[in-house]
């Protein structure tokens, strides 16, 4: 069973996402992280497969916290799930190791879609 981390700064966030994953999906949500330093630390603990990040947040935003995440898990798939996906282009997002960009107005099941499609990339 595949395992997520998801972090976001608002807990309302981070619930739906988790019913969303673990109801309609079949995935595992392994743990919920409120920033990106703490997402550093659950990461490390908690070994996920797939990390849902969003990009605006305290301390540590998603883009500087998925530059070190992917140094320490290169394998770890890592897709944004934010307000401002249109305002990102392509090219910044993947320099920073993050797979997948989703607007968090697509919602769950949009996050299921692309979780899916990278995980048959990556097994291709």
């Amino acid at each position: 069973m595949l395992s997520f981390l998801v972090v976001d700064d608002y807990a309302a966030v981070r619930s739906a996402i988790r019913v969303g994953l673990e109801r309609y999906s079949g995935f595992f949500v392994c743990g919920e992280a409120v920033d990106g330093v703490d997402a550093i630390e659950k990461a490390t603990k908690l070994q996920p497969d797939f990390i849902l990040l969003d990009l605006s947040m305290p301390r540590m935003n998603g883009m500087e916290a998925a530059a070190v995440l992917k140094r320490m898990m290169p394998n770890v798939l890592i897709v944004a799930f934010t307000m401002y996906a249109e305002l990102l282009g392509k090219s910044l997002p993947s320099t920073v190791g993050i797979d997948a960009v989703i607007d968090k107005l697509a919602g769950i099941p949009k996050v299921v879609e692309c979780a899916r499609n990278l995980l048959g990339a990556v097994a291709t």
